[in-house]
């Protein structure tokens, strides 16, 4: 099994100029990227990054799970010191690199809860827990509007629908009265 390449800072959404003057990350240790970098970055792309760094997590995970199942229990069979050593530094990689995705993840997090501060509403308010009641909705001028355009919209429909009624009633009586009148002629 390969070991995945690491590659650089994606940015979608941003020009290639900007994503071009990135710095390098040779120093893998360090737990922040250029404060200017991600200032720049909307959330929604912090996110969509966030979601790529999850799934490279999943992915990095089924492959350590992969190897540690590829891997014989040490039950009396010897196996070579260098096959070993070589699944043992596979492992050790995928590890490192997991350790990584998780930092950048972290950072990702944090850097779009400063972003979203303003908002006002935390992860708790947007999303109820189990067993827990629903916080009160907060119901805007613009909910009103559309909600009493709802309402008109229905009324025009439930009388449309009456208006249908009707006619099918009337249509259904003329056929009848024609098929009477059709046997009567017999």
């Amino acid at each position: 099994m390969t070991a995945l390449p690491v590659a650089g800072p994606r940015l979608p959404g941003l020009p290639p100029q900007s994503q071009a003057s990135l710095p390098p990350q040779s120093n893998p240790g360090s737990s922040q990227p250029p404060q200017g970098v991600l200032r720049e970055i909307p959330p929604a792309i912090l996110c969509k990054i966030g979601q790529e760094t999850v799934q490279d997590i999943v992915s990095r995970s089924m492959e350590i799970f992969h190897l540690m199942r590829a891997t014989q229990l040490p039950n009396g069979v010897t196996q070579s010191h260098a096959v070993y050593q070589d699944r043992f530094h596979k492992l050790q990689e995928h590890l490192r690199q997991l350790t990584l995705l998780f930092r950048k993840l972290r950072l990702l997090y944090e850097k779009c809860a400063e972003t979203t501060a303003e908002l006002g509403e935390t992860p708790s308010e947007l999303i109820p827990y189990l067993g827990e009641e629903a916080p009160g909705v907060q119901v805007d001028p613009c909910g009103f509007t559309a909600q009493w355009e709802r309402q008109e919209v229905f009324k025009k429909v439930k009388q449309k629908n009456q208006e249908m009624k009707l006619l099918m009633d009337q249509m259904r009586n003329l056929l009848w009265d024609v098929n009477a009148m059709l046997t009567l002629r017999k």
